[in-house]
């Protein structure tokens, strides 16, 4: 009878513990996911498919692994997946207990905080078409209106989603002269607040459209039929740093009044990719300290730690993106080779095109990912890092019998780490497209995430095990609501 009852707690167990092994499966499939999908075309799959193929998995996250899903929150994913959690957490509101509930309040708050605003109103637009209404949505809608530094700005810069937010929730306008400006708009003659009163003067005065946020000016020049390089030349100081870059190609904004060595580093990386190659060699130098300071910013502490690094960087035909990621995932690869560069010791770098000038690379070509592994692990680097969309094909297959054979023949203590980061979601796949069994993949977006996508990689790898991963989610999201308590207090 002891041996039965042995053998049914052995049995228990196996089955928890293939559970909480499919369950780390899951998450760790959607996280890829939820960093590089967007629902756009991409080079290889339409748009149709990257939405159906996305709205699939959150859906079956979100039914069976709820908690990690609402984990997800605190993770490095893109705005337009946190915003597709944030919906479904708030739409099927009943499947979560009372302390679930609190728990992905804190999450969605923090979350709706770092998001731009433009996406957060059209999350409530979305969750007004769905009819979500219930009181814990109108909560989460209020504490995030009485917080927006400035409910003007938002008044003339979101005036419909602003106006639909506050229709939804049957929530105040802060003040009755924004409320008048948002639903009675000729019940005053002046407004007091100069902001308002300027978006009022700018339907009959030309100077007021000057006074106006960039976005909106645009539009309501558009509309008067202002002159192009007038108004971009006298709405110039108003602009924003992104704004100015957006319109120097037009020829309106000189380009050395901005200054590129404060740019995120994968947002340079896409700027310094759109100019011509001429361009490019002229300003060689402001280019790549640009780069290369953007680089230091994102290492912060850990430059110089990480020891012997090669990477595998793919500038092949495929890292042109699409018509809407125009160069994202090559933008990502010299992202990450300025990023690797300032975290390594050492640093050797190996594009699948075989260029050796990093400023210069353009999508050219096929993806000799295999040959260029080879000539990567010649050296025993400590880490190889590939940057790859995973079509490995000139021959295809080549890359992953490489790293097979290295794994299980040549290296099989793993004195050198592998990982493979992928820019590109596989919609047929569920997941990115992968290079070997035994080589972590994990998505990326942004090439400043690559030192917290490097880390979670290895749960892919099956040697840290389930807990492992809900260790690091649960520190992920302490971390994650600890920092969004200190931008509340402040």
């Amino acid at each position: 009878m002891e041996h039965v009852e042995g053998t049914g707690h052995g049995r228990d167990r196996a089955d928890r513990d293939r559970a909480e092994l499919v369950a780390a499966e899951d998450v760790l499939l959607f996280v890829n996911a939820a960093v590089t999908a967007t629902g756009q075309r991409e080079f290889r799959s339409g748009a149709g498919e990257q939405r159906l193929s996305l709205a699939f998995l959150h859906e079956y996250v979100r039914v069976n692994h709820r908690p990690l899903y609402a984990a997800a929150l605190a993770l490095d994913i893109n705005d337009h997946n946190a915003a597709l959690i944030v919906e479904g957490l708030l739409c099927a509101a009943g499947e979560a207990g009372p302390e679930q509930r609190r728990r992905e309040g804190a999450l969605i708050a923090a979350r709706l905080a770092a998001l731009p605003p433009q996406r957060v109103y059209r999350l409530f637009r979305a969750l007004r078409a769905a009819g979500v209404n219930n009181r814990r949505t109108r909560a989460i809608q209020r504490e995030w209106l009485a917080a927006r530094p400035d409910p003007a700005l938002d008044a003339v810069k979101y005036r419909g989603g602003l106006r639909s937010a506050l229709r939804h929730g049957h929530h105040r306008a802060a003040t009755e002269e924004l409320g008048d400006f948002l639903f009675r708009p000729g019940a005053r003659t002046r407004y007091g607040h100069p902001l308002l009163e300027a978006y009022r003067r700018s339907r009959y005065e030309k100077d007021a459209l000057y006074e106006l946020p960039f976005t909106v000016a645009e539009g309501v020049a558009a509309r008067r039929g202002v002159d192009r390089a007038e108004f971009l030349e006298r709405i110039a100081p108003r602009m924003t740093r992104l704004e100015r870059l957006r319109t120097q190609r037009a020829g309106a904004v000189p380009a050395g009044r901005t200054d590129l060595s404060v740019m995120p580093l994968t947002r340079l990386a896409l700027y310094v990719l759109s100019l011509p190659y001429a361009e490019r060699v002229e300003r060689r130098a402001e280019l790549t300290g640009a780069l290369r300071s953007a680089a230091r910013r994102a290492a912060g502490p850990a430059a110089g730690s990480w020891g012997r690094v090669a990477a595998v960087l793919d500038d092949s035909c495929s890292s042109s993106g699409s018509a809407v990621k125009r160069r994202r995932p090559l933008a990502v690869a010299l992202g990450a080779h300025f990023l690797l560069e300032a975290l390594a010791g050492s640093y050797r770098a190996y594009w699948t095109s075989g260029a050796k000038d990093p400023l210069l690379v353009r999508p050219w070509g096929a993806t000799p990912l295999g040959m260029r592994v080879l000539d990567a692990l010649e050296g025993s680097p400590e880490r190889l890092v590939i940057v790859s969309d995973g079509w490995d094909n000139a021959p295809p297959g080549l890359a992953g019998e490489v790293l097979r054979i290295w794994r299980t023949r040549l290296d099989p203590l793993r004195r050198t780490a592998v990982v493979h980061l992928n820019p590109v979601y596989d919609a047929e796949g569920f997941d990115v497209r992968r290079l070997a069994p035994g080589v972590p993949t994990a998505g990326i977006r942004d090439a400043e995430d690559l030192p917290a996508l490097v880390e979670i990689a290895r749960f892919a790898e099956g040697r840290t095990g389930a807990a492992g991963l809900r260790a690091y989610l649960d520190r992920r999201t302490a971390d994650f609501l600890a920092r969004h308590g200190r931008r509340e207090a402040r």
